[in-house]
């Protein structure tokens, strides 16, 4: 039997009083912004972050870019696109992160969606 306490301010039970949170999984994966590098692999695409940190030392902004492969199911991303990756389960040997959305498009894009194609 699990015995109740009544609390005298609010005249609720203890069982009632407590909130019941319910974190998903997946918000709190890692989230990263970057340029799509490449897109010659089917279903990944390839997103540089640049990683801006102050040394520790002499207090300098430094520049580091480190690149992610990420999944990309519709082949959607382009090359120069701005794009938000987050972290997921492996999916493969190199492949830990998944296209989530488009922030930006490239104009380099939309030159080359625009121009027909010659056969």
């Amino acid at each position: 039997m699990t015995a109740t306490t009544e609390n005298i301010e609010t005249g609720k039970t203890a069982v009632e009083a407590t909130p019941v949170t319910t974190a998903p999984a997946a918000g709190r994966r890692n989230e990263k912004v970057g340029n799509v590098v490449s897109t010659k692999m089917q279903k990944t695409i390839v997103v540089e972050v640049e990683m801006r940190k102050a040394h520790p030392k002499y207090k300098r902004i430094v520049k580091s870019n480190k690149k992610f492969y990420a999944h990309d199911e519709q082949n959607s991303a382009r090359v120069g696109d701005v794009v938000r990756i987050r972290e997921t389960r492996p999916l493969s040997k190199l492949k830990r992160w998944a296209l989530e959305e488009i922030v930006r498009r490239s104009s380099l894009s939309q030159i080359e969606d625009a121009a027909p194609k010659a056969v």
